[in-house]
Formats: structure tokens, C-alpha cells, sequence
């Protein structure tokens, strides 16, 4: 049974999470693992904040708290995957994401992270096929489409990433800045067609 009092401190440990005032919000899930220091959510979102605020290292040590009491738990295995990506331990974060899609082979998020693991890794091939298998379920995710395109860049299969990134631009506007920036399609700068997309 919850703790409706429980559940209000963790509701406004939320609200400033979702404001972005991580510090702030860590205090209401300090309110709660004072009282409960098993309480999982509050271990998930505090580490969750932590990393916000790219104190990995706090982080973690949450994150692998909640595993100890429920070492399954697929939200604090995502922010896990998260953090160790964003200091690039890729290793660790790619066996991570492994071991959950052998249970849920279609886990979107999963492969999601999956997908830029194996980007940053430079194996495009293998990051293509996660990022079809997402499409499928999502053919016009506009993230996943720009990934694929990326990695068709990458590949100098530049066709295949024009139509790529001119599908994921059709979704949204961002994706015209994104290419601009992106080392990945450096090769195209002086193609026309790459030109138009962006401009």
C-alpha cells in the first residue's frame, strides 16, 4: 500500500524535476528515502536528477540501490544504460541494453540507445538495424530517421541518407539545424541536394 503523503512528495519532487530544478527536487526524494531508503522511485528520479546535474557517480550508486531490491526494474536499467552513454562507458551501457532485449527483443527504447551506442562505436551496419526495427513499429520517428541517415552518411551511402534526412525533416524543422551541425554529414556539404535540405 502507498503512502498517499508519500506519494505528494514525490509528486512535487517531480513538478521541480520537470522544471528543471534538479538540486530542489532532490531534497523531496531525500524527504522520502529518509523515511523509506528502499523506496524506488525516489532512488530512480534522485539518480535520475544526479545525472542531470552530471554527478554520475551519485548517480549510479541510486541507480544500482533500486537494483538491489528489484534488479529488473526496466526504468532504473534505462537511466543506468543513459548514464554510463553519457560517460561514454559504452561497453557497459551496450551489455545493459543486451540483456534487457533478450527478454523484450522489441523494447523501442532500448534499442533507441542501442542504436547510438553502436554509432559512437562506429559500427553503422549494426546501428542500421536497430534503428529498422524501431521503424517499423515508428516509421516516421523523426530521431530514428536522422540516426539512420547518420549512419548512411557515415557509410558514403549518401543517396540513401538524403532520403533519410529528407524524411526525418518532413517531421520537424530541428532536423535541418541538427544536419548543419552534424560531423556526420560533413562529406555532403557541397552537394545541392544536401544544400536544400538545409537551407
Amino acid at each position: 500500500m502507498t503512502d498517499p503523503k508519500v506519494n505528494s512528495i514525490l509528486d512535487e519532487g517531480n513538478r521541480l524535476f520537470l522544471q528543471g530544478k534538479f538540486q530542489q527536487a532532490i531534497v523531496y526524494y531525500d524527504k522520502i528515502l529518509d523515511e523509506d531508503p528502499k523506496n524506488i522511485s525516489s532512488l530512480n528520479n534522485k539518480g535520475y536528477a544526479l545525472s542531470k546535474l552530471k554527478d554520475f557517480t551519485n548517480a549510479m550508486k541510486c541507480y544500482d540501490a533500486a537494483l538491489e531490491i528489484c534488479p529488473d526494474d526496466l526504468s532504473v536499467l534505462i537511466n543506468k544504460i543513459s548514464s554510463f552513454r553519457k560517460q561514454g562507458n559504452l561497453i557497459e551501457s551496450l551489455s545493459i541494453c543486451d540483456n534487457i532485449l533478450k527478454n523484450n527483443p522489441n523494447y523501442n527504447i532500448v534499442l533507441y540507445h542501442k542504436e547510438r551506442i553502436l554509432f559512437s562505436m562506429n559500427k553503422f551496419n549494426e546501428s542500421i538495424s536497430c534503428c529498422n526495427s524501431i521503424l517499423k513499429d515508428y516509421p516516421d520517428n523523426g530521431d530514428v530517421l536522422f540516426d539512420k541517415a547518420s549512419n548512411f552518411a557515415m557509410l558514403s551511402n549518401f543517396d540513401g541518407a538524403l532520403d533519410l534526412l529528407e524524411h526525418a525533416i518532413s517531421q520537424g524543422i530541428q532536423y535541418k539545424i541538427k544536419a548543419k551541425k552534424s560531423k556526420s554529414f560533413e562529406n555532403l556539404s557541397d552537394n545541392i541536394r544536401f544544400q536544400n535540405l538545409i537551407s
